[in-house]
């Protein structure tokens, strides 16, 4: 079995440079130019929160660990260490860059026709479908099962291509996922939160069922035993991040219902949501 997986690997890593370059472009493109964005705004408008900082670093590590370096090369032969990628890549990753309010800080730094062009595109009809609770979770929960009850995991360990375009795909959707369920930067089309709240446990659900399956049919070219430890992986660990969304999600909800106190009455309001 040992046998199989390697050679199933050999392809992505006789490639792995170039996929290393790539995405260390990403990496430090992502580190230099959040701050850089932060402190040329600040003259111009209140400093930016040192905890976003904090939140949007430590979203690049978890994305960039799962891409390149030394867990990144053992998850092509352990599904364990595959496992805990996905969870860094395609769950913890995004929650902590949407914390950092990346699309805020953007409209902050770029010219007064580029934020109206930046807003129309979030006040499109296809942005609007993309950040619609179900539809987010059907590319997300629906692309794992895709990628774990079919030939596609297989594949992706074959060629590089489609290992780098597998990788986006989880990214991109676990991304959108985390900012349909929360608000953190500007949303021109909110959701209504039951229907949120019911979208969010049926997406629980299938990610729950979705680490079942996995650990009773493992993908092809995993061993039983990795399958059960990264199934494993995969429930708990998934489990501890959902459970923050979830916190975050109903706090949210809370403010957004509470009855109105007379200090808030004297507190200037926001467009936005507040930090957290």
């Amino acid at each position: 079995m040992a046998n199989h997986h390697t050679s199933l690997g050999t392809d992505v890593l006789a490639n792995a440079s170039h996929v290393d370059v790539l995405a260390l472009c990403i990496v430090v493109g992502a580190i230099l130019g959040y701050p850089v964005m932060a402190y040329r705004t600040n003259e111009k408008y209140k400093q930016w929160p040192f905890v976003r900082y904090m939140s949007w670093y430590t979203g690049v590590l978890c994305v960039a660990s799962a891409l390149v370096g030394p867990m990144a090369t053992r998850a092509h032969h352990d599904f364990t260490f595959h496992m805990v990628g996905h969870l860094l890549i395609g769950m913890l990753g995004p929650l902590l860059l949407a914390l950092a309010a990346p699309m805020t800080l953007t409209l902050r730094y770029v010219e007064v026709q580029t934020a109206r062009h930046l807003t129309s595109i979030l006040k499109s009809q296809l942005a609007h479908r993309l950040q619609d609770p179900l539809v987010a979770s059907v590319l997300n929960i629906g692309g794992l099962w895709v990628l774990y009850a079919t030939p596609l995991y297989s594949a992706m360990q074959t060629y590089t291509f489609l290992h780098v375009v597998v990788h986006v795909h989880v990214f991109l959707a676990g991304y959108l996922f985390t900012v349909a369920m929360i608000d953190i930067d500007p949303k021109p089309h909110k959701p209504n939160n039951v229907y949120r709240a019911i979208v969010f446990l049926l997406a629980l659900t299938g990610h729950g069922i979705l680490a079942k399956y996995i650990y009773a049919y493992p993908p092809a070219g995993v061993s039983a035993s990795q399958a059960e430890l990264g199934a494993k992986v995969m429930y708990y660990g998934g489990d501890l991040i959902d459970a923050w969304l979830l916190y975050i999600f109903c706090y949210q909800w809370y403010r957004s219902v509470r009855p109105r106190t007379a200090l808030d009455s004297l507190t200037p309001t926001t467009n936005g949501p507040r930090p957290l």
